[in-house]
């Protein structure tokens, strides 16, 4: 009586798409979309205020200064006088079809001025830049599942990835440093850097909003005194941090004595090592704050190709202020107000006053994201094409002579001969490689991006989820950068990682946590009135250090809150941050209090920006889910179930396998297994032949697996169902005869029934795609007439019909060459027999191109049968 109404439902919905889709599956691709669509929504706009402007000086005296002013990224199109297309869009499943590259067009509009007089803006287009699929440049942007397979795609398409040559390429997401926070280090290697060195250091990766990245190092000398790096186009510099205080703020050296000093006035080692500082500044000779710039700016100045000639000593020193020193922070005075409070870290770190905290916990560390590596490298191509057009200016000039005059022709004449920056944005997705002056604050600049793997389903997903270390510690022999340590619980998945050298190095996120996007602009902005009603106290009246913690939002120092009030103020911005309504629900509050022994730097930092790795809890006090970051959660006191709460414990989490990873969490019962099986079943989940897609007709990859018989397991968790991995089938159920005590060990094998391999048992296909490039326009598919045997394998057109029987030495396609004037014949070279699946001739957007075909040959694979040697034994 059940089984009718059942089967009728489910006849229904057979073959429909949902109306919405899978939110768990959608998660997959959020962190690389919604880095891509700040990139275009917002980025773009604020890295050109940031693009250094190129100044040309001409023989006659005139002032050139070249800026790009605006930018605007289209969807991807076919050209406007393209003949005969119904549609000028371009969709992803074309673009993998033909192996084109899925890309919209770049526009600039070019900025420049003569004598300081702007003139009119000139535009230029600078070629096609790849789009990031479902982006909001991507046609597919918004689609509902049903229109989704309208246009070729799977129902539950998530995006996020690029489509280059028909291949799927990802920017993989790298883990780095924590923005805008000094982490005190210990490294060796520090030694080197300079007589006297020592290994400890505070190092700050301070990133603007649009995420532009540079390092500095605070530098404890063995002397007492201390030294700021900073790096320009890849290169260090250093210089001694008073002389640097000096040049940011115009104030005396008592102020910059008493701010040193303030809350560390028993320090009489401290009060030593400020006061000779001061005094090794005033021995070269500086002593005002003017004469310092002028020092600065004297000594950089050869080092600066960027600054115009005519610039003063005291502006190029302005340049580095702006362009290297601590640059999240606009303003000086904040500026040194934030290097006051390092200097007070580094003195009570080589005090032992405080600990080490170290670069490779994941409590210090946040996502590189696809759209913010993207938008950086776009940023120095752009840059780039500035100083090529600056070139082209000069060789002209430099041929006309003194009756040289800029003008807008002249500028046009010059602007053909730059050329694009489509090749090369092309080439850093499919090669993973960059060639950057400015080093974009990266460790590495290769294999930063990978191939989409489509083996199965299982291999898929975990791309989209998947976290490097860095390629980087792949070399060094370091162990640290692989421990998994306890402040990643919740977020980086223990149990998958691979085997061999990137164990460790390659995780994975946890299924619940988040990688935040930008926050509001208002909410973040309200963060200092908000501390400021809770009692906080400005930073320009503040005196009583000795009794209250330094508060740092986003980096900056902003004033104090004094020890008897911290706690509440706290609980009470806890509160609103779960509200959203006043402050960000992604901000992460980190309270780390004072201790009598040594430990982490007390203060209370507050956290707003991108790229940081939260997850949801429970927040016991108000009974709602809490987003918490991985620097904060080391402060709180989590439970995992109801039993175990205490008078301390403040959050619960709000699952038992809120740890595990998308994949981990399809392993079967897995507290019953052993832990190495777990990470195994991570690995071999992925390499088995599964269902990769259900668009075969329309696929052109190298190499596509298929299971023929795939089949539901018979035990599976609840998140297999929860993403609807029976839609992409993995594997067959088999029943398996265990032989106890004796018999043989089977290793990776399996015994199987003869009549159950008859019938098919883990059948499968392999599908290879091959292209077949006609050299020029006059060339065409045709069978030669005057080879009467091709008729048997090629069509009138040159082509193979689709089922059709290939052996080695085999004609599979034949075509007239224009050039040389004769057909040419294709044999299949393959040692396996295989059977056409389809065929299909692929145009291209420019005319000027010749055609191709693509051919997708399909081979049979059945399991491999190995017969048992039998064995003798003696009879005693």
């Amino acid at each position: 009586m059940l089984i009718e109404p059942v089967l009728s439902n489910l006849a229904e919905n057979y073959g429909k798409p949902p109306e919405c889709q899978n939110p768990l599956l959608a998660r997959l691709g959020e962190p690389h979309l919604d880095s891509f669509n700040y990139m275009l929504q917002q980025g773009l706009s604020d890295s050109l205020k940031d693009i250094i402007p190129v100044h040309i000086l001409l023989a006659n005296n005139d002032k050139v200064l070249l800026w790009i002013k605006d930018a605007s990224i289209y969807q991807p199109a076919i050209p406007t006088t393209t003949v005969g297309a119904k549609s000028h869009k371009i969709f992803p499943t074309e673009c993998r079809q033909r192996a084109a590259t899925y890309k919209g067009k770049l526009m600039i509009k070019l900025g420049w001025s003569i004598n300081g007089q702007q003139q009119e803006s000139l535009d230029k287009e600078l070629g096609d830049i790849p789009i990031m699929v479902r982006s909001q440049c991507c046609h597919l942007n918004k689609l509902t599942p049903a229109q989704l397979v309208s246009k070729g795609e799977h129902e539950q398409e998530w995006g996020g990835y690029f489509i280059i040559k028909g291949h799927e390429r990802l920017i993989r997401m790298l883990l780095m440093t924590r923005r805008n926070y000094p982490i005190a280090i210990r490294r060796s290697g520090w030694k080197g850097r300079g007589a006297l060195f020592s290994d400890l250091g505070l190092l700050l990766r301070s990133v603007r909003d649009d995420n532009t990245a540079t390092n500095n190092t605070l530098h404890y000398v063995t002397d007492g005194t201390a030294k700021l790096m900073f790096t320009h186009k890849k290169i260090l510099y250093y210089v001694p941090i008073i002389l640097m205080l000096k040049c940011l703020v115009d104030v005396s050296d008592k102020y910059i004595y008493d701010a040193l000093l303030a809350g560390c006035e028993d320090d009489l080692y401290y009060k030593g090592c400020i006061l000779n500082m001061l005094r090794a500044v005033h021995e070269e000779k500086l002593h005002s704050h003017d004469q310092c710039k002028r020092y600065i700016g004297k000594m950089f100045r050869v080092r600066l190709l960027e600054v115009p000639p005519d610039t003063s000593d005291a502006g190029v020193c302005d340049f580095i202020i702006q362009k290297c020193i601590v640059i999240h922070l606009d303003d000086p005075k904040d500026k040194f107000n934030l290097l006051i409070y390092m200097t007070k870290k580094l003195f009570s770190l080589a005090n032992e006053n405080s600990a080490v905290e170290g670069a490779d916990a994941v409590m210090m560390q946040e996502c590189l994201l696809g759209g913010h590596l993207y938008l950086q490298v776009l940023k120095e191509k752009l840059h780039t094409w500035l100083s090529i057009l600056r070139m082209s200016i000069l060789k002209r000039a430099k041929t006309v002579g003194n009756i040289f005059h800029i003008t807008p022709q002249e500028m046009l004449t010059a602007m053909k001969h730059t050329g694009t920056i489509e090749s090369s944005m092309e080439n850093f997705l499919s090669t993973g490689n960059i060639k950057s002056q400015a080093g974009l604050g990266l460790m590495q600049y290769s294999g930063l991006t990978i191939v989409a793997e489509n083996i199965n389903r299982m291999r898929y997903m975990s791309h989209f989820r998947a976290i490097h270390r860095g390629s980087f510690f792949q070399e060094m022999r370091t162990t640290e950068a692989r421990q998994l340590l306890p402040d990643a619980w919740g977020f980086i998945c223990p149990v998958h990682t691979p085997d061999g050298s990137p164990c460790g190095l390659l995780n994975h996120l946890t299924m619940n946590c988040v990688v935040t996007k930008h926050p509001d602009k208002t909410l973040k902005s309200a963060i200092p009135t908000v501390l400021l009603d809770l009692g906080m106290t400005p930073l320009s009246i503040a005196d009583n250090y000795n009794n209250s913690y330094t508060v740092l939002v986003d980096g900056n120092v902003i004033g104090l809150i004094e020890d008897d009030i911290i706690t509440k103020v706290v609980d009470k911005l806890r509160l609103l941050k779960i509200d959203g309504d006043k402050v960000p629900n992604t901000m992460e509050i980190v309270l780390v209090p004072k201790s009598n022994v040594p430990s982490q730097y007390p203060g209370l930092f507050i956290f707003t920006g991108p790229a940081r790795m939260m997850r949801p809890v429970l927040n016991l006090a108000v009974n709602k889910v809490e987003l918490i970051g991985t620097f904060e959660q080391v402060y709180l006191e989590i439970c995992i179930v109801p039993e175990e709460q205490n008078a301390l414990t403040t959050h619960q989490e709000l699952g038992k396998t809120a740890f595990l990873s998308n994949l981990a969490c399809l392993i079967p019962m897995p507290d019953c297994n052993q832990s190495p099986r777990n990470m195994y079943q991570c690995q071999m989940g992925k390499q088995t032949m599964g269902t990769p897609c259900h668009t075969w007709h329309l696929q052109a990859e190298t190499k596509l697996y298929r299971l023929q018989t795939p089949a539901t397991p018979l035990f599976r968790p609840v998140h297999h169902d929860n993403i609807n991995l029976d839609d992409f089938a993995m594997g067959t159920n088999a029943i398996v005869a265990v032989i106890s005590y004796t018999g043989y060990d089977m290793e990776d094998a399996m015994i199987i029934n003869k009549s159950a391999y008859e019938r098919g048992f883990a059948h499968g296909m392999i599908y290879k795609s091959e292209f077949i490039d006609l050299p020029d326009t006059t060339s065409y598919f045709a069978r030669q007439p005057e080879q009467p045997n091709l008729c048997e394998k090629l069509d009138a057109d040159g082509l193979p019909n689709a089922g059709c029987k290939l052996q080695t030495g085999d004609p599979y396609y034949c075509f007239y060459d224009g050039q040389q004037g004769k057909y040419v014949v294709g044999k299949y070279k393959g040692k396996e027999d295989v059977v056409v699946d389809n065929i299909r001739l692929c145009g291209t957007t420019q005319a000027r191109l010749p055609r191709k075909a693509c051919i997708t040959f399909r081979l049979p694979r059945n399991p491999q049968i190995s017969f048992l040697t039998p064995m003798v034994f003696p009879v005693e």
